[in-house]
This record gives structure tokens, sequence and C-alpha cells, in this order.
């Protein structure tokens, strides 16, 4: 089997961040979908990796680590995943700490903006509900209190109202660096990648800068078969991911059975010229 015939599912979030399956139900769902190897990448958490790789080995399902680590850029919240990880290593452990630590003052003050911008009360206390990690609570959270309550149509339609830049709810948060979660997936033997390009409000002239950047920060790959990607923006990543010297990596950034762009194990095939980050990593 060729690398790029694999069913690889690189990106994918379990209760320990903000999905709504823990890492085994997750692992059971990926496995029934029919993915030949899959990672999982809660966001700046490493906690649900040990019960995923178990349950990922009791199913015979070839299991990659993973974490998607929030970032600050030009002002601009990015992502980046981070595979084939070494869980236990001290730096990265200690920088998504850091990194964990200011979302509970940003969710209080995205709750109090919603009262008093939209007339929406008590959404950081209903938003806990979904918490499965008191650590983490982020924006789904949130969107998933305002679809329950009918503010909106769907977690989707709750970002775009509520919880996006220039919205009631939006609250920046200063992330780490791009330098900074390289630096710690590098050096706990990992690769970096960038989660679904195409969702930045970047202009050309800044993702130019910033793919630059993270190339010679000594990033490898970028994401293009994902489920924020429309079908246009597979071929046109893995143009962009040639043109820069990238490979390309493939996930479905999956958070819940209820409100997925793609189902964990859906995506469809990688464009033929893709060269793919895991091309090296397993026999055939």
């Amino acid at each position: 089997m060729s690398a790029l015939s694999l069913n690889v599912d690189f990106h994918s979030h379990s209760t320990v961040s903000d999905g709504m399956l823990s890492p085994s139900m997750l692992a059971a769902r990926a496995k029934a979908n029919g993915v030949d190897v899959w990672a999982l990448t809660d966001h700046d958490e490493l906690g649900g990796i040990p019960e995923a790789r178990a349950a990922a080995a009791a199913l015979n399902l070839r299991f990659v680590t993973g974490v998607e680590i929030s970032i600050t850029w030009a002002g601009k919240t990015i992502h980046i995943v981070g595979l084939n990880i070494d869980e236990n290593n001290h730096d990265l452990n200690q920088g998504l700490a850091k990194t964990r630590s200011g979302r509970e003052r940003r969710a209080r003050d995205m709750s109090a903006d919603l009262a008093k911008r939209a007339g929406i009360e008590g959404v950081y206390e209903g938003a806990l509900k979904y918490v499965g990690n008191p650590n983490l609570i982020s924006r789904s959270h949130f969107a998933r209190y305002l679809l329950e309550i009918g503010a909106c149509s769907s977690v989707s339609d709750a970002f775009k109202k509520y919880l996006s830049e220039g919205k009631p709810g939006y609250v920046p948060h200063r992330w780490a660096t791009l330098e900074e979660a390289v630096s710690w997936i590098r050096g706990a033997g990992g690769v970096a990648i960038v989660a679904h390009p195409g969702r930045y409000d970047l202009t050309p002239i800044a993702y130019d800068s910033f793919f630059k950047e993270f190339k010679t920060l000594g990033g490898v790959a970028i994401e293009t078969v994902t489920g924020s990607h429309s079908v246009d923006q597979y071929e046109e990543y893995t143009k962009i991911a040639n043109q820069y010297g990238f490979l390309v990596s493939r996930g479905s950034d999956f958070h819940s059975p209820d409100d997925a762009e793609v189902d964990i194990g859906k995506l469809p095939a990688m464009p033929k010229s893709s060269k793919p980050v895991w091309e090296n990593w397993f026999s055939a």
C-alpha cells in the first residue's frame, strides 16, 4: 500500500480538550470508519495520549502522538499541529501548561462580553457542562451552549455570530509564539505542521511571510486535505506546499458527531501531487 493510499487522520480532538468523545471512543470511531493511522491532537494538551494509545493498540489501529498548539502571529490566532512527539518531554509540557493558563480568564471575559453586548447571560456557567477538562475551556464549549439555548443554528454559526473577531463574545488572547511552538515540537522529537491554513484571515503577503518564517524555524508541512478546507482548497494548498517545499498532512479536525464538517476517517483522497509527511513512517 502506498503512503498516499493510507487512510490517515492526523487531526482530531477528544474530551481532554474540546471534543465530545473520549480518547477511547474516538479511537473506536476512527477504526470503524476505516482509518489506517490515527493521531489525537488535542488543543494545548497531552493528557489524552495514554488512553488513546492503549485504545488504538487494542483495536490494532496504528497510532501517532500529537498535539495542536495555539499561537499568536501578527495579531492572529493560528494553530500548529505537532506529530510524532514525545508526550513526556519536559519543555513541551511546560510550554503547553503556560499556554493553557490564560483560558479561564478569557472565558470569563467572553461571558461578560456576551452578556453586555448581546444580552446573553450565564454563558460561562452554561459552557461548563461541555467541558471535559477543567483546565481547558474553549470557544467550542461556548458555541455548543449557544446552540443549546437557540442563540445560533449551528456551532459554526455561533463562531460567525458571536465568537470571531469583532463579534460580541470574542476576546483576544496572547498565545505562544510561532518560534516557541515549533521549538517545543522539534525538541520533543516531532514534526511541526500548519493546521488548516485556509482558515486564517491573512493577506497573500502575510501568508508568504508566515510560511517563510515557519520554514526557517524548522516547520516541515501544512495540512491540505482537512475538514476546514473546500474541495478547491485541497489542490490550492497542495500547490502552495510544493511551492514552499513543504510536505502535506491530512486530518478531519473532528470534534463531535453532531457538528463535524467531515467525520473522522471520511476525508477524500489526497491529490496525486501530494508529498505526504508520513511517507517514510510506516511499512506497507
